[in-house]
């Protein structure tokens, strides 16, 4: 296991100006960041169009591991010898369900730990969840995902 590698998970349907927010301030902790794009869930766009997304959103950031993942999380940071989950939390409803994960998790692999990080300023309230909606409705989203997801979900959702 190494100290130097962390693992940051999730759907990323899509990736948000807040998912590059904490890619960005949990490389400056870790030297290597595991991008892990959870595979089989219901989402609007598929696994590759995910990881194509997040590519092109993270282009710039070195010492980044961009894959599809399926099951726990524990194992896919297990596979990369990640000492950490990296997790954001927006709000006390994300604290209520991340601690509760972060304490399940240590019971299956006690020798990884979770590192919660809060949002920049401004990036509180986004959510991919959010964004879908907003999107799906003909509202503004770019102020809420770097401008080639903006047009790849205005593609999605006019096609």
């Amino acid at each position: 296991m190494s100290t130097t590698t962390a693992v940051f998970a999730g759907t990323f349907d899509p990736v948000t100006n807040g998912h590059v927010d904490l890619v960005l301030r949990a490389r400056r902790l870790f030297p290597r960041v595991i991008v892990s794009v959870v595979r089989g869930t219901d989402t609007l766009f598929d696994e590759a169009e995910r990881i194509a997304l997040l590519t092109e959103a993270l282009a710039e950031i070195d010492g980044l591991v961009i894959e599809g993942f399926t099951g726990l999380v524990v194992e896919q940071a297990r596979r990369h010898g990640a000492a950490a989950l990296v997790r954001g939390m927006r709000s006390f409803q994300d604290w209520d369900y991340e601690t509760q994960m972060a304490f399940a998790n240590r019971g299956l692999a006690d020798e990884i730990d979770t590192v919660f990080l809060p949002p920049s300023p401004g990036m509180t309230n986004i959510s991919s969840s959010l964004v879908r909606e907003v999107a799906s409705l003909g509202g503004d989203v770019s102020g809420w995902v770097p401008p080639h997801v903006g047009r790849a979900l205005q593609a999605k959702l006019q096609g």
